[in-house]
C-alpha cells in the first residue's frame, strides 16, 4: 500500500496474447533474471549455473518436480517411487500423490521409517520432500535420507528473512519457492523452482507444457512488476514483513508462556546473513501442543474457544497438536490473541502477569 504506484500494473487489451514469448519459450527471460537478482540480494539461494522453471504457485511446481524425479520406466516389473516426508509434514505432498494416483509414485509417510531401508535397498527409489523452514513448525529441516537411489525436493517457500534467519544460501539440487510467501500474492498463482540438473529441468518444463502450456503471461507480468518494485526499494518489504511477523510471534509466545495447558514449538536463534546478526525466527505458523493427557483432541479444545486451527493428523502428527496461522490480517491475529488470552486466563493454576 505504501508503494502502490511503483507496484501497480496496467495491461492493454491487446498485450501478450500468444502462448509463447519472442524466444518461443513459455518463460519470461526478464522475470527469470529478476528472480536471480532477488535471490542474490537476499542471499537465500544459489542460482548461478542453475535452471529456473515457473509454475502456477508452488503447488504445480512441486507436482512437476515429483513427476520429473520419479521412475521414467514404471511398469509391472518396477515398483513405484516411494514419496516420503518427515513428520510433521506439509499435507499437500500426500494429497497430491494420492489424488493423482500415478503408477510412477506412491506416498509412504514418514521419512524416518525409510532411513535404513532406502540405504540398504538399491532397488527402492525414493523422493523425499524437505520443507525448510518447515510447515507447520518452522524448523530449518534437512534431508533424512541419502544415497544414489534418493532424490530430494526442497520446499523453500518460507526461506525468506521475514520468517527465518538466513544462515546461508540454500544450495540444493532442486529448490521450490513461491510468490505467495514472499509478497503475499497467493491469488496470482506463481511459483518457481531452481534446478541443478538439466534433464530434470527439461522434464519439469515438459510437465508444465502438457499440464497448462506454462504459466499465465498476465501472472508473469505481475510477478515481474512486484519483484522489480521490491528490488528498487531495497530491504523495505523485508524489514516491514519481518517486524510484522516478529511482533506477532512475540505476542503469541508471551500469551502462551502464561499457560500450563498449551506449549509452543522451540526454534533456536541463528546468525542471519541478511540482517548481519543473531536473531530469532518469526515463523508463519504456531505449532501448538495441548499438554494435558485428557486434551487428546487439541483442535476441539481450541474450537470450543472459537479458535480455528488445523488438526495435527493433517500433518501426519498426533491430534494433541494444532497449527495456528499467523499469516492472516492484523485484525484476525488480534482476535486470535484475545481468545487465547481468555482461554489461558481460565486455566487452573495459570501464571498471571
Amino acid at each position: 500500500m505504501q508503494h502502490s504506484t511503483s507496484s501497480a500494473l496496467v495491461v492493454s487489451g491487446w498485450h501478450r496474447m500468444s502462448y509463447s514469448f519472442n524466444d518461443n519459450t513459455l518463460i519470461s527471460q526478464h522475470l527469470e533474471s529478476l528472480i536471480r537478482k532477488l535471490h542474490a540480494f537476499v542471499g537465500n539461494a544459489v542460482t548461478q549455473d542453475r535452471y529456473i522453471v515457473f509454475g502456477a504457485g508452488s503447488t504445480q511446481v512441486l507436482s512437476a518436480a515429483a513427476y520429473a524425479l520419479s521412475l521414467a520406466n514404471s511398469s509391472s516389473s518396477h515398483s513405484p517411487t516411494r514419496v516420503v516426508a518427515s513428520v510433521p509434514y506439509y499435507a499437500l505432498y500426500k494429497q497430491q500423490v494420492e489424488y493423482f494416483n500415478s503408477e510412477k509414485f506412491k506416498y509412504e509417510g514418514d521419512a524416518h521409517t525409510w532411513r535404513n531401508r532406502s540405504e540398504s535397498d538399491a532397488s527402492t527409489n525414493v523422493i523425499e520432500f524437505v520443507t525448510s523452514p518447515n510447515n507447520p513448525d518452522g524448523l530449518l529441516n534437512k534431508a533424512v535420507l541419502h544415497g544414489p537411489n534418493v532424490k530430494t525436493i526442497y520446499d523453500s517457500a518460507y526461506y525468506w528473512p521475514h520468517f527465518t534467519p538466513i544462515p546461508a544460501p540454500a544450495d540444493e539440487d532442486l529448490m521450490v519457492f513461491t510468490l505467495s510467501k514472499l509478497t503475499g500474492h497467493a491469488g496470482s498463482r506463481f511459483g518457481w523452482a531452481v534446478v541443478k540438473d538439466e534433464t530434470v529441468f527439461n522434464k519439469m518444463v515438459l510437465h508444465m507444457h502438457v499440464n497448462s502450456i506454462g504459466v499465465s503471461k498476465d501472472t508473469q507480468l505481475r510477478a515481474f512488476k512486484l519483484l522489480k518494485a521490491i528490488l528498487e526499494e531495497g530491504t523495505q518489504i523485508f524489514d516491514f514483513a519481518y517486524q510484522t511477523m516478529k511482533s506477532k510471534w512475540e505476542r503469541l509466545a508471551t500469551t502462551l508462556s502464561l499457560s500450563n495447558r498449551f506449549s509452543l514449538q522451540k526454534i533456536n536463534p541463528q546468525y542471519c546473513f541478511f540482517y548481519n546478526k543473531v536473531r530469532e525466527s518469526s515463523p508463519a505458523y504456531a505449532w501448538v501442543k495441548c499438554e494435558k493427557e485428557e486434551d487428546k483432541d487439541c483442535y476441539a479444545v481450541l474450537k470450543a474457544a472459537n479458535i480455528i486451527g488445523r488438526k495435527g493428523n493433517v500433518f501426519g502428527s498426533e491430534d494433541n497438536y494444532v497449527r495456528l496461522s499467523l499469516v492472516r490480517s492484523q485484525d484476525d491475529f488480534d482476535i486470535l490473541i484475545q481468545r487465547l488470552q481468555k482461554l489461558v486466563s481460565e486455566e487452573d493454576g495459570a501464571i498471571s502477569m
